[in-house]
């Protein structure tokens, strides 16, 4: 708490001396940099910031974009096997969102998929030469099982407004979150328009034992099985020797 009122009254001592054709919203993170060790479990970031205008505060939240395959399974003969799945590209690793007043939210639909703002509004696309009929229902599974995982919002959190110009919301990064770059959005948003928007970046990364053996599994996928496979003999051997002892 005490480095939190630190950054924001050095955040609002710098916004007293910027000059008076300051942008009408600002905001900023409490970290810019997130570092996972083997003893990361999870992690929660403040963002803030200051308008001189009235309106709604949005915070749109989204990871490194990938490429994600969602299956469906069918019982077959009794067992449930994957039968179909799509190849969906461009899709955020991570997604979270922040409304200051969700039930008064009034925006175009063309901006909300502008923006990305809600999970039905989130961009990506189904790989070329997938049948458009059965996109849909794929779509929804993934969001569905992103939201299971912690990785996507399931209904917007709150954006607190404090002495009318400052605004505050603390956005939570799971222990699964994945590594990259991410871009916060935030926008102002006053009689159905986006008055004004601003984006900020943060960086994920893994440092330690944990980040080289993250990069030896990507870069050696097959050496990587290989080490995996024989470490779980040894320890498979060096179990049943104890066992014998005893």
């Amino acid at each position: 708490m005490i480095i939190r009122f630190i950054i924001i009254f050095l955040f609002l001592f710098n916004l007293a001396n910027w000059p008076a054709k300051a942008d009408a919203l600002v905001a900023d993170l409490s970290k810019h940099v997130v570092s996972i060790t083997t003893g990361f479990t999870g992690t929660e970031l403040l963002l803030f910031g200051s308008t001189d205008q009235e309106g709604s505060i949005i915070v749109v939240v989204k990871g490194p974009r990938k490429e994600v395959i969602t299956r469906r399974k069918d019982q077959i003969g009794g067992i449930w096997m994957n039968k179909d799945s799509i190849t969906f590209e461009g899709v955020p690793s991570f997604y979270h969102i922040a409304m200051t007043d969700p039930e008064l939210f009034d925006l175009p639909v063309t901006a909300q998929l502008r923006h990305e703002i809600g999970s039905a509004n989130i961009k990506f696309e189904a790989a070329p030469g997938t049948q458009k009929n059965i996109i849909t229902p794929f779509r929804q599974a993934l969001i569905r099982n992103k939201q299971k995982a912690g990785l996507y919002s399931v209904e917007p959190s709150i954006v607190q407004r404090r002495g009318g110009q400052l605004f505050r919301t603390d956005v939570f990064f799971p222990v699964n979150v994945p590594i990259g770059t991410y871009i916060i959005e935030t926008l102002l948003i006053h009689d159905g328009e986006v008055k004004s928007a601003t984006t900020t970046p943060l960086f994920i990364s893994k440092v330690g034992l944990g980040a080289k053996i993250y990069r030896f599994a990507h870069e050696q996928p097959a050496l990587y099985g290989i080490v995996a496979i024989l470490i779980a003999c040894l320890a498979g051997l060096g179990a049943n020797w104890l066992f014998r002892k005893s």
